[in-house]
């Protein structure tokens, strides 16, 4: 990655009008230096105002530095300059989805797979979306993306919770003893499914919860809450040494996570008892 930034900032300052920004751009993203990014991506525009890409990787950028209206913006942006976009569908989905938005965030997500949009994200979003609302979504229908499963599941384990949780900023997985997914997803705000990787950083937590609380002499450990710079996450283990992990915003109170935790974990159980 380090080498590509170097490869396409020479070649760009070799050539200033060099549509090459936006790979630089996003390459700076995904390193995280945003700064950089928006500074670069703002430059090239510049000279191609009316170039879509560019216009779409700023209001990615924006979606990473919390503007998520000036990303809405822009992607509308990119929707006036190349009708039926489908990263600027998905992205105003997703920004909608956030904002909690729900009959926007389902237009845009249809529109989005309608376009050709294949990412499994955009149909668990776009599920979930559904669910809050209390709208029906038929076994197999090819928008809703919610094949039957076999002994009698009604839905794709990745909606497991999507009817228990309340908010589009909640979210639960359920992990197996080493950190893999078996239900529930996590949606980034780029549409994509983070679930694997959050299970595989997740590993190994019940059994480290099993032994500190042993070594303090708690007794089984039931549940863990705690909250970070940005939300307040609730772990419970489940059936065979597994992990049920609960995400909600931290405006959430934590009587109500505590409530979500309980609600998801009997889900989960139920879901377990007919999987297996």
């Amino acid at each position: 990655m380090v080498d590509d930034v170097r490869r396409l900032s020479d070649e760009l300052a070799r050539d200033p009008g060099s549509r090459v920004f936006v790979p630089l751009g996003e390459a700076l993203r995904k390193q995280g230096q945003l700064d950089l990014a928006l500074k670069v991506t703002l430059r090239g525009l510049e000279r191609h105002p009316h170039f879509p890409d560019g216009h779409d990787l700023l209001a990615r950028v924006w979606v990473d530095r919390n503007e998520l209206l000036r990303a809405f913006d822009e992607w509308d942006m990119v929707l006036r300059l190349s009708p039926g976009h489908v990263s600027a569908l998905r992205g105003m989905g997703f920004v909608s989805y956030q904002l909690n938005r729900l009959p926007e965030a389902e237009q845009y997500l249809s529109a989005a797979l309608e376009a050709g949009d294949d990412d499994e994200g955009v149909r668990a979003a776009l599920a979930n979306v559904r669910a809050a609302q209390g709208l029906p979504a038929a076994a197999n229908d090819p928008v809703s993306g919610e094949p039957v499963l076999p002994h009698g599941t009604a839905h794709d384990s990745r909606f497991l919770f999507s009817d228990v949780l309340s908010d589009p900023e909640q979210t639960a997985l359920l992990l197996d003893r080493e950190g893999l997914v078996l239900a529930g997803a996590y949606i980034g705000y780029d549409g994509r499914d983070l679930a694997q990787e959050v299970g595989a950083e997740l590993s190994g937590v019940t059994d480290a919860a099993r032994r500190a609380t042993r070594h303090l002499e708690l007794g089984d450990w039931t549940s863990i809450v705690f909250e970070t710079e940005v939300a307040v996450v609730a772990m419970s283990p489940s059936a065979n040494d597994g992990l049920l992990v609960l995400a909600t915003s931290r405006a959430t109170p934590l009587g109500l996570v505590r409530r979500l935790l309980d609600r998801c974990l009997e889900r989960a159980q139920k879901w377990l008892g007919g999987r297996y």
